[in-house]
Order: structure tokens, then C-alpha cells, then sequence
């Protein structure tokens, strides 16, 4: 556990540093939990919130909830439709109200030396602008860690472009990699650092630390 946390600890302080190197980039601390209720053995549901920490990680901007569920249609298949409530910062410094609505099919490859899955992502998003949607596909290598450097844990590389419907086109790109750490049966946690490129919102370049823990009763 020491050497998960110091690898987290090395990660903000890069990020940090890159995060002073244009005005349209931002460093932001996202914290989220996920618990999962088994419901049967091949459906569960999830209940999930995040906290967004943003302006150089000064300032709180944005707050999620919501609920979903996870069914495994097959071995290497699974679909996760999912309801998310969204308060969030808007450029003028005021909270606006998102609801978002998303069908996520994802397919692990049967590949045994390395982890490698594939997630496709539709969103419906429900603001006072208007209505729009996204479409996110991503692809996830992992790799398990050897069990001298830490035990029961996977360093991951995922990669996540989006296409969005107000511009038209794929405008938005993040790039994540970090760690997930089994602490128990019921208690995971991932830290990732998350790169995030966008020429359209403001600002659309960010350095994100993120810590997610999962758990499973």
C-alpha cells in the first residue's frame, strides 16, 4: 500500500507541474465511489457518486448520483444502461442541473497474459441549453503487477475519444493511466492520472488525478 500511494503522490506532482504550461489547461482531483449489490449472477446493481475538484484543485465543481445496472450477457459481454444526476459549474460560476442517461456495452477480449477490453458509450444528456448526446468508445489494456512491487493489483492504460453531437465530430480525447489495487474481496481502489483534450470547452485541457473506490456487498 505504501508504494500504491507514492506512485498516486508522484502522479499529482507531474500533473501539477503540466497543468502550468497553457491558460486553457486546469489540474482537477475527481473522487468517485461505486457500490455494487449483486442482485443475481448475472445482473447487479450499482449505485455511484463523484466529487470534482477543479481551478487547480481549489474549488469544488461538480458533484454526481446515480444508479445503473450491470448485466452479464455473456462470459466476455456485459451492458450497463445507467441514470446520472449532474450539478456542475458552468464558465460564469454558477450550478446547472444535468440529467444523463447512458447505454454502455462492454467486451473483454480472451487474451490471458494481458487485459484487454473495449467499451462503447452512448449518452443522452438533459441540460437547460438543451438536448444533446455523446458517443464514447474506449479500449483498456491492463497488466497485472508482480506481487514483490504490490500485491493483487493491475496497472491499465485506457484510451477514450468522444464524438459529440453539438460539434459535430470526435472534438474530445482522454487518455488515463494508473493503477487498481484489490485491498479486499468487497474493497477495490484505482488512482489514475487522466489527460484530457478538448478545443471546445473552456478550459478543455485537463490534468486530472482521480482516486475510485469500488465496493461490493
Amino acid at each position: 500500500m505504501i508504494r500504491f500511494f507514492s506512485i498516486f503522490l508522484l502522479a499529482l506532482l507531474c500533473a501539477s507541474a503540466a497543468a502550468q504550461s497553457s491558460d486553457d489547461e486546469d489540474l482537477q482531483l475527481w473522487n468517485d465511489l461505486q457500490v455494487t449489490v449483486p442482485v443475481h449472477k448475472k445482473l447487479d446493481l450499482v449505485l455511484h457518486t463523484e466529487f470534482h475538484f477543479a481551478n487547480n484543485i481549489s474549488r469544488f465543481n461538480e458533484g454526481r448520483g446515480g444508479a445503473g445496472v450491470v448485466w452479464k450477457f455473456a462470459k466476455n459481454v456485459s451492458f450497463n444502461p445507467s441514470y446520472a444526476y449532474i450539478e456542475s459549474r458552468n464558465t460564469a460560476g454558477q450550478f446547472r442541473t444535468e440529467h444523463r442517461v447512458r447505454l454502455r456495452g462492454s467486451y473483454r477480449f480472451p487474451i490471458k497474459k494481458i487485459g484487454l477490453t473495449h467499451r462503447s458509450s452512448f449518452e443522452l444528456r438533459f441540460r437547460s441549453s438543451g438536448y444533446s448526446w455523446r458517443y464514447r468508445p474506449s479500449i483498456t489494456v491492463e497488466k497485472s503487477l508482480p506481487n514483490r512491487l504490490i500485491s493483487d493489483a493491475k496497472i491499465f492504460l485506457t484510451e477514450e475519444p468522444f464524438y459529440v453531437s453539438t460539434t459535430g465530430g470526435f472534438t474530445r480525447n482522454r487518455i488515463s493511466i494508473g493503477i487498481a489495487k484489490q485491498i479486499s474481496p468487497r474493497l477495490g481502489l484505482e488512482v489514475y492520472y487522466m489527460r484530457q483534450n478538448d478545443g471546445f470547452s473552456h478550459p478543455g485541457d485537463l490534468n486530472v488525478i482521480r482516486a475510485s473506490w469500488k465496493v461490493i456487498l
